[in-house]
This record gives C-alpha cells, sequence and structure tokens, in this order.
C-alpha cells in the first residue's frame, strides 16, 4: 500500500509538472495577456507568492515603472513629461495590513485595504467595485489576496463584463484552501490580442513557481511579450514570520 501511495504521489507530480508546462508556453505564445497575477506556494512550503505584471499597446501604458514604497509596489510614470492620462495606470498594485497581503491591477487595492482595515472582508469591497471604464474593451478588474490568519491558502477574483457588455458585470471568486508546491494559479486580464481587448475566459490555471523572488521574476519575465511586457514583481511571504522579500523587473530599467 505505501509503494502504490508513493507510486499515486510521483504520478500526480507529473501531472502537474505536464499541465503547468503546457499553460507556461501557452502563455509564452499569447502577444497580450494584459496584465496578470499569479498566486501559490514554493517547493518547500515554506513561502506563498504573489507575482504580478503589466503590459502596454499605447505610448502612455507603456511609459511606467514599478517602484517599491515602505513595502508597497506602485506605478508611476518613467518620463512625467509623456504621462497624458494617469487615469487606470498609475495606482497601488502591492499592499499589506499584518497578515493580510493584496495585489490587483488597479486602484481596487485601496478599496480592498480599506475594507479590511475596518474589520470587513474583502469581497465586500469588491461587491463595491466592477469591470474599468474603458470602453470598449471593459477590461477585468483582478486581484489576489494572502492572508496567513485564513483557513484558505490563498483566493482569487475576477471583475469583468459579461460578453462585453458594459452593462453586466460578472463577478467571480476562487479559493484554493491547500497550496501545491511548487506551484500556483495565474489569472489576467485579456485572453489575447484584439480589438475591443477580449477579457479573460475560464478558471485560473496552474503556473510554476519558482524557488524565489528574483527566479520567479527571472522566470515570468522570459514568458512575456518583449514587445508588450512592461513591469513585473514578484512578491514571496514566509507563512511562519510573515517577513516578505519582493523583486521588480522594469522595461525601462528604472
Amino acid at each position: 500500500m505505501e509503494l502504490q501511495g508513493m507510486r499515486a504521489c510521483r504520478k500526480e507530480r507529473r501531472m502537474f509538472k505536464d499541465i503547468a508546462e503546457i499553460n507556461a508556453a501557452n502563455l509564452m505564445k499569447n502577444a497580450y495577456p494584459g496584465r496578470g497575477i499569479v498566486l501559490g506556494a514554493t517547493q518547500d512550503g515554506t513561502r506563498l507568492a504573489q507575482i504580478y505584471w503589466i503590459m502596454g499597446r499605447s505610448q502612455n501604458s507603456r511609459n511606467r515603472v514599478f517602484q517599491e514604497e515602505s513595502g508597497f509596489v506602485r506605478t508611476k510614470a518613467f518620463d512625467e513629461s509623456k504621462l497624458t492620462d494617469p487615469s487606470l495606470i498609475i495606482y497601488y498594485p502591492v499592499k499589506h495590513y499584518k497578515d493580510f497581503h493584496v495585489v490587483s491591477n488597479g486602484d481596487q487595492t485601496d478599496t480592498v485595504m480599506e475594507f479590511v482595515k475596518a474589520g470587513r472582508t474583502w469581497n465586500d469591497a469588491l461587491m463595491t467595485r466592477e469591470f474599468e471604464p474603458d470602453a470598449p474593451n471593459f477590461t477585468p478588474r483582478i486581484t489576489g489576496v494572502i492572508d496567513l490568519k485564513a483557513q484558505w491558502a490563498y483566493a482569487l477574483s475576477i471583475l469583468k463584463s459579461q460578453d462585453g457588455d458594459g452593462r453586466h458585470c460578472l463577478r467571480h471568486f476562487y479559493y484554493y484552501e491547500k497550496p501545491v508546491p511548487g506551484y500556483g494559479h495565474c489569472i489576467h486580464t485579456y485572453k489575447g490580442d484584439g480589438s475591443p481587448l477580449p477579457s479573460f475566459a475560464g478558471e485560473p490555471y496552474l503556473m510554476p513557481v519558482p524557488g524565489d523572488a528574483s527566479e520567479a521574476c527571472r522566470y515570468y519575465w522570459s514568458l512575456l511579450n518583449e514587445e508588450n511586457r512592461i513591469s513585473l514583481l514578484a512578491k514571496y511571504i514566509d507563512i511562519k514570520t510573515g517577513e516578505f522579500e519582493i523583486c521588480i523587473i522594469n522595461r525601462h530599467g528604472a
């Protein structure tokens, strides 16, 4: 029975590896997944990871960098003279409060933080928000949270329009009770390039989680389309101590 159990575990690990590798290859082929989040756990199970990237097609959206600020991360214009519209592109993607860590693709980061600090839930916060008002794309708002005091490991959410109809908002929440060591789940704003841009469809999919933040930055940066990638960050959180490290890669090198 013990031998059968070991074989089953090895088979399961191979299955996860195969699925994640296929998904990574598909992400590499995707010219424009937009902004993306990966949440997961390291192979040794000691840390949880938040990985986030931004992409851009216009000069305004490409004129950005990530900047760490007292344990938070914010977007800022690389060249202030070229900033034409700060709405929807200048925000804090990463913040934390005590053992609660949030990453998002917009200013819903602040909405979530306000609710959590007031003793309410991140779900309540997102019920007050919807997709971005950038018709005809209606870019989804994606959010990922890690609460070291919760019974679940991590959770993801997407708020998106109903088949591109800006009159209706769909709200999806995904909870992952037990992480798969060495893997996580990925969600991004768009299925791919297009006009208008098609919203992400389906459930978050399995992706690898490298051993540390620096390795994660290098790995995911290599997967993103070279022309459209702008900035990427990886935040690794120690489950026992709550301490974390942040790695950032910017296209503009800031």
